[in-house]
């Protein structure tokens, strides 16, 4: 198993490449080359850095993802494209994506796209807090428990 990390502006990709590493996993962090850093890690985890582009992580990640990998992402439609392919897949705020929850969130975010395209508002995101990177925390280490024993 491998974990990738949608990492443009992950919350949660230090807390990831922390619990990933103590299950030793190798963790694949994909980015745009505009989040580019010099930061060393340790060996497991490795960099992919992709042109700037809206979807140009989500594709390499795409590429690269397979039957029984974990992927973090807050993108519900790249959620909704590594679940077919048998990944599991959880959010930074600790939710993990299923096959029979996916439908029902695109339609959300498509609907509020309506909204602001006709000229209203919707609520963005709360801000992220220390609860969230605990419950995150815990998910991804039940998760990991799961997808090791299957």
């Amino acid at each position: 198993m491998k974990i990738f990390i949608d990492g443009d502006g992950s919350p949660v990709k230090e807390d990831t490449i922390s619990i990933g590493l103590s299950k030793e996993l190798e963790i694949v962090v994909v980015t745009s080359i505009d989040h580019y850093s010099q930061k060393e890690y340790p060996k497991g985890v490795s960099f992919i850095y992709v042109d700037k582009g809206v979807d140009s992580a989500d594709y390499r990640i795409l590429e690269l993802i397979k039957k029984g990998d974990l992927l973090v992402t807050q993108d519900y439609g790249l959620a909704s494209l590594a679940l077919p392919k048998g990944a599991a897949v959880l959010h930074q705020l600790g939710k993990e994506y299923t096959l029979d929850s996916i439908d029902q969130l695109l339609e959300q975010r498509y609907f509020s796209a309506k909204v602001r395209k006709s000229g209203g508002r919707t609520k963005g995101p709360k801000p992220f807090t220390a609860q969230d990177r605990e419950k995150f925390r815990e998910k991804l280490r039940e998760v990991i428990r799961r997808e090791l024993d299957k």
